[in-house]
């Protein structure tokens, strides 16, 4: 089922839905069910699976020359939201980049995942890899995430690559994107990253899930703003909950997201991670009530590979 039926469905009840990440290369599968098992007592609609692109590293040969060697440390997106399908019974999303795909790729990529009845996808740029100072797209592949919702909705219209097939089927994809409610780390502004929103809404994006935030006050804001601009499809809230004295400085360089200087001083008083993980869950828990109580049909949160503190604020919201 499409996420905008799930929605429509739930008659404004608030519902639950988490990201994963795919296991590292060479870890079973088993790993992500161990994750998955304790949340689904919440009844997730959904569940989204995240993809890693390809990194080069270069080793040193005994003759001193360097070996260009591709690196893919967590494959498997598309099996692991077949699996979960198979499994649960829950619609899967795998996450679609822009980077290190051609357009032939992801219109391969996205004709499996219709032969496999999966139903949504997340149309991402995604980031730079670890060599890259800024983004940078294949030579044949897409620059920005709007061109890429693009191809995805002209398959949908049953528009390939290739003019010259004949009788070609239509897929029908529900087209998930990103948006920032304290913008983008590349964006000049706000205004300016809401009027690339807009585009990929015109090509075709039908839900919105935001970046993890940590005031709840931004996301009104950004949903507010959004509205005024005429954008009228869901605005899905990403949450985090903060887990080590470490996130204080690597979530804020990562994400580019701020953190409330309550949050910040409450983590800086515990004497352990284990206090840290409390205090990120009760905050987020906070959070989600004052979410819910708001009317906002889907709260999605980022499990990172972890899913004891998520299951703890689940059990206290749904």
């Amino acid at each position: 089922m499409k996420v905008t039926d799930h929605i429509k469905n739930a008659n404004g009840k608030t519902q639950f839905s988490f990201e994963i990440l795919p296991p590292l290369k060479g870890e079973h599968l088993q790993s992500i069910f161990d994750n998955i098992d304790p949340l689904m007592e919440f009844n997730p609609p959904f569940i989204d699976v995240t993809y890693h692109r390809e990194e080069y590293i270069y080793k040193e040969l005994e003759n001193g020359l360097l070996k260009k060697k591709i690196v893919k440390k967590r494959p498997g997106t598309v099996g692991i939201c077949a699996a979960i399908q198979n499994k649960y019974q829950v619609d899967a999303i795998p996450h679609i980049l822009c980077g290190g795909f051609t357009t032939e790729d992801t219109e391969n990529f996205l004709i499996d995942l219709d032969f496999l009845g999966i139903q949504n996808v997340m149309a991402l740029r995604g980031d730079p890899v670890k060599s890259e100072t800024y983004f940078k797209p294949d030579k044949e592949g897409h620059a920005y995430a709007s061109d890429l919702v693009n191809q995805i909705q002209e398959l949908n219209l049953g528009n390939y690559l290739d003019d010259e097939l004949l009788n070609t089927s239509k897929t029908d994809f529900c087209i998930g994107v990103a948006a920032y409610p304290e913008k983008h780390a590349e964006a000049p502004s706000l205004d300016s990253d809401i009027y690339f929103l807009k585009k990929k809404i015109k090509k075709g994006a039908n839900y919105i899930v935001t970046q993890m935030f940590f005031d709840n006050q931004k996301y009104f804001d950004f949903v507010k703003k959004c509205r005024n601009e005429g954008i009228t499809i869901p605005i899905i809230p990403g949450l985090k909950p903060i887990a080590t004295k470490k996130q204080l400085n690597l979530i804020p360089h990562r994400f580019k997201v701020d953190l409330p200087d309550e949050l910040i001083h409450e983590v800086l008083n515990c004497k352990n991670n284990e206090q840290v993980r409390q205090v990120g869950v009760e905050w987020c828990v906070n959070q989600s009530k004052e979410l819910k109580k708001a009317g906002i049909p889907v709260l999605h949160y980022y499990s990172m590979g972890r899913s004891d503190n998520i299951r703890s604020i689940a059990s206290q919201i749904f």
